[in-house]
């Protein structure tokens, strides 16, 4: 089962990986891996699992400029659209 947003998230934050500096595209790229994981796995993240990802997200985003900012803020948009459908917090 593909979760189209976490699959959308990892696009996002592959194209900021490609706009960033050496150490910001490396945490970005991981960043990335990890959602594409996810969103190909059998079961679904939890709402931790994703929090997470999004602290690491708030930590890069930091220290780079607007435009990776940006798509770093779409990535953001699509892990919040998929955490709604989740049960839980």
């Amino acid at each position: 089962m593909t979760r189209s947003e976490l699959a959308t998230a990892a696009d996002h934050l592959e194209a900021a990986a490609e706009a960033a500096g050496d150490e910001a595209a490396s945490r970005l790229r991981d960043v990335a891996a990890q959602l594409a994981d996810l969103a190909e796995a059998d079961r679904d993240p939890d709402h931790g699992r994703l929090a997470r990802i999004e602290s690491k997200l708030h930590d890069v985003e930091d220290g780079v400029d607007d435009a990776v900012a940006e798509k770093i803020d779409e990535a953001f948009a699509a892990i919040r659209s998929f955490r709604e459908t989740l049960e839980g917090v």
